[in-house]
């Protein structure tokens, strides 16, 4: 009877989209990767016309990535897939 070889490498997973801080068009939980600081952008805080409701200033570029649509989503969640992609989470 032949054996089937069963893999021990991870499957194939999905990037984290990665969003300029003037790019953020959809409410969501994003993490900025270099510092690892999580941001809980809700719905109210993209509507045109609007106050902005969250403010970043700095010298430094730094990226998002997009952990989930959901601002809401759990902090052990978030952390995990921080974890998932090698992004050490700040919260």
């Amino acid at each position: 009877m032949a054996q089937a070889n069963q893999s021990i490498e991870a499957q194939h997973r999905k990037t984290l989209p990665e969003i300029d801080w003037e790019d953020v068009k959809e409410a969501g939980c994003y993490v900025d990767e270099a510092s690892g600081d999580l941001y809980r952008i809700p719905t109210e805080a993209l509507v045109a016309g609007g106050s902005p409701m969250v403010v970043r200033e700095s010298r430094g570029a730094s990226r998002l990535r997009q952990l989930s649509t959901d601002p809401f989503m759990s902090s052990l969640k978030a952390r995990l897939l921080c974890a998932q992609h090698n992004i050490e989470p700040n919260f």
